[in-house]
């Protein structure tokens, strides 16, 4: 018996609002099924899912998305008897193309076309949609999309002879920069901000560059320095990232380990929840106003 094989996949429901504020998705129709889904294709090897996703929409669609807030997983059965599991991202068209399908793409998508909730849903084929776009539907209306980072690999603290503070990323960190700038850039930031410490800086200096942007060093970012009181350093932390959510301002931001678990904490108020963070690791987090509603780890 053959082996069954799991195929990864990854697609948006992607969003726009109408004249009269209302909001519509965006589906597509592939005519070799002759199915109405949401856009979606598989991963290339060694893609992150969430760059996949916006790869994805963008090539079938010609949209240009920014990703918010993740939704539910799938995964199925296909006809050939392998499995697939498809990752999902809510999605707010930023951009849309002259033509109604992109050339590169009309050997898989002949159509694309832009819904309410409603009909959409009863448009759709398959059963499993229906479940991603209800998810959808229950989430409030995201205003703005922050990422918060810890900084990469920067060597042992205990083999570094000068100031810690001025500790330089080492090659795996060099490497995690790049590869978070290119992730990063997919939220489009309007500003890069950074804790003090050299290799925190380090670690958005590629994202900045890319995007043509200063990185802005704000120390409420460090870590506690020796006497300070730890939750009041994650509680300023959670307060500068609740002022920029509020005002809007899509930003990627670079901290430490002990101030990211404990600001989203504060920020999600759960408790349980764990928010530890690998170096170079980081959250894709999702405010309405000033409530975060979304914490998917990047």
């Amino acid at each position: 018996m053959a082996a069954v094989t799991e195929v990864r996949a990854a697609g948006g429901v992607v969003w726009r609002t109408d004249d009269t504020g209302a909001v519509e998705v965006c589906l597509v129709h592939r005519p070799r099924h002759d199915d109405w889904s949401l856009p979606k294709g598989k991963l290339e090897p060694a893609e992150h899912p969430l760059a996949a996703a916006v790869r994805e929409v963008g090539e079938e669609t010609g949209i240009r998305a920014v990703p918010q807030v993740r939704l539910p997983s799938i995964r199925y059965t296909m006809p050939d008897g392998n499995t697939k599991e498809v990752d999902y991202w809510s999605m707010r068209a930023v951009d849309e193309p002259p033509g109604p399908v992109p050339d590169e793409a009309a050997d898989e998508v002949d159509e694309v076309c832009w819904l309410p909730l409603r009909q959409a849903q009863q448009r759709l084929t398959y059963r499993h949609d229906v479940g991603v776009l209800r998810g959808f539907a229950d989430l409030p209306p995201v205003s703005v999309t922050l990422t918060l980072v810890r900084h990469g690999h920067a060597g042992s603290r205990d083999t570094w002879s000068g100031p810690d503070s001025a500790r330089p990323l080492d090659t795996a960190g060099l490497r995690q920069a790049q590869a978070l700038a290119a992730l990063l850039a997919l939220t489009r930031p309007d500003r890069v901000l950074s804790a003090s410490p050299r290799r925190c800086v380090q670690t958005v200096a590629p994202l900045a560059a890319a995007l043509d942007l200063p990185v802005e060093v704000d120390g409420v970012f460090d870590e506690p320095a020796a006497g300070q009181d730890r939750a009041e350093v994650a509680l300023a932390a959670a307060g500068r990232l609740t002022e920029l959510a509020t005002a809007g301002t899509a930003a990627a931001v670079c901290s430490q380990g002990t101030v990211i678990p404990a600001a989203l904490t504060m920020l999600s108020r759960r408790a349980s929840a764990d928010y530890r963070t690998a170096k170079g690791g980081g959250w894709l987090l999702s405010f309405a106003g000033d409530r975060l509603v979304g914490a998917d780890q990047l």
